[in-house]
């Protein structure tokens, strides 16, 4: 091996996670070798070929007809950390019907992600150790990437007493991330000791923000689309207030503190004045909220609600610019599956969410690598590092170096494809994207040197499951 290649990724935002607190009790790596021929770490390299041994990166340099157990044919791929996605709804327990720990690991897989968190809107809401053990322990026996349950700020998500933070961050699920989300922590005293109890638990609050008064029946963005469709609208204000509210009480009581699908441009400059302030408060961005805006409500197709709305051009675009220059943090899908019966109905009658998981890399590569405003450092740092890094996380975001867990994803720049929700892992298909072409496709996916997917695999298997056609 090449000494001086010995670490491609280079120093990592990710280099202090020897502090980081342990996770649950992992699934065992692949046992034996795997060879991944022809890929370019970070799209900066020529083609090298990566060794894995035991689920650790052993070689960044090897010989291309290095012998392994199993080898993955990169084809000159780019390629980056596995994926985390901080902010996902897998449903399970209480919705299976819409999605379930196994097919939300297998579209998260799909996408490049080797890590996801599930929001604790379950039923039962996740606020005990128990539940959290379950999905925990689940997530570890499928295997296709590693499913952190996210504990609920207060019990039942009623917003009355705060959960026991430190029970869940102390069982065997290691809980370390604490959330309402679908629901916002509105009473300012209570999140005030939320945050005070955090600081001692040594975990991370994400905040639904949206003030509940003003949001009532609210099902649109309140602006000229929801006047003109009769839409009760949903004012930028709530989510601001409650922003400035969080970034407030975290600088007077000193908790890690996370903005959860900031979707304004007031947002953006409240996070900027925060971060100026040194305050610590984070912030994710969804894909659709970069991307879509309120001018696809006109057809009233319920697939198009989510919370906080889509906004208008002037948000996406200041989203973007805030993504860029770091003022947003990271990227989350906020993946949120809903049966057929949930979505095919009146718009104000639809339940909020979106498929993301299996869409996102495309999108952010499509719209910032694509565009030439950024490199895929850049999509290696929003996508992986740091997320990692905000819920501190060991394991993965690291960088693609000896000794480094082969928590990896491989990605075609040049693969075209248009979004079918029929064909996507998720078990529901509320996908906004339907119809869409993409020019970035997820060609494969390692978690602790196991292939969990490949597109190669994916094509074979559809290919023998199409019926025979008679003389061919």
């Amino acid at each position: 091996m090449n000494t001086a290649d010995s670490q491609l990724g280079g120093k990592s935002t990710a280099d202090n996670a020897a502090s980081y607190p342990a996770t649950g009790t992992l699934a065992a790596p692949f046992a034996g070798t795997v060879l991944i021929r022809n890929v370019k770490p970070y799209g900066e390299t020529d083609g090298v070929n990566i060794v894995i041994e035991d689920g650790v990166i052993t070689d960044v340099d090897a010989a291309p007809d290095t012998q392994a157990d199993r080898v993955v044919e990169g084809n000159g791929a780019v390629l980056l950390p596995g994926l985390v996605d901080i902010h996902v709804h897998l449903r399970e327990p209480g919705r299976e019907d819409t999605e379930t720990i196994a097919t939300g690991s297998a579209a998260a897989a799909k996408g490049g992600f080797t890590a996801v968190f599930t929001m604790a809107n379950t039923i039962p809401v996740m606020d005990q150790p128990i539940i959290a053990e379950s999905v925990w322990a689940k997530g570890q026996q499928i295997g296709l990437c590693d499913v952190h349950p996210v504990g609920s700020i207060t019990k039942g998500l009623q917003g009355k007493e705060l959960t026991e933070f430190g029970m869940m961050a102390r069982s065997e699920a290691k809980v370390r991330m604490f959330s309402d989300d679908g629901v916002c922590v509105s009473n300012p005293q209570l999140m005030r000791r939320a945050i005070e109890y955090s600081r001692a638990a040594d975990v991370l609050l994400a905040q639904h923000c949206e003030e509940p008064h003003l949001t009532e029946g609210a099902v649109a963005h309140e602006g000229d689309m929801a006047a003109r469709l009769g839409l009760r609208g949903w004012p930028r204000a709530a989510e601001e207030m409650i922003v400035a509210r969080d970034a407030l009480l975290g600088r007077d009581y000193g908790g890690r503190v996370h903005i959860c699908h900031a979707s304004t441009t007031g947002t953006v400059e409240l996070l900027k004045w925060a971060k100026s302030q040194g305050i610590s408060l984070t912030a994710e961005v969804t894909p659709h909220h970069l991307i879509l805006t309120d001018q696809r409500l006109d057809t009233y197709d319920g697939v198009n609600r989510v919370n906080p709305p889509l906004r208008e051009e002037h948000d996406t675009i200041a989203l973007r610019e805030a993504l860029l220059d770091g003022t947003i943090d990271c990227v989350a899908t906020d993946h949120a599956p809903h049966g057929s019966e949930d979505k095919c109905c009146e718009f104000e009658k639809a339940r909020p969410g979106m498929l993301g998981l299996e869409t996102s890399l495309a999108i952010i590569a499509d719209l910032f690598v694509k565009q030439g405003l950024a490199d895929w450092r850049f999509v290696a740092k929003v996508m992986s590092e740091r997320p990692a890094e905000i819920v501190r996380l060991p394991g993965h975001g690291r960088p693609i170096a000896v000794g480094e867990p082969a928590n990896l994803t491989l990605v075609d720049p040049n693969h075209t494809w248009v979004a079918n929700g029929e064909d996507m892992r998720s078990k529901s298909n509320n996908t906004p994207y339907e119809g869409m072409e993409f020019s970035t496709r997820v060609t494969a996916t390692l978690l602790r040197g196991h292939v969990t997917y490949s597109l190669e695999d994916d094509q074979q298997t559809q290919a023998s499951a199409e019926p025979r056609v008679e003389g061919k």
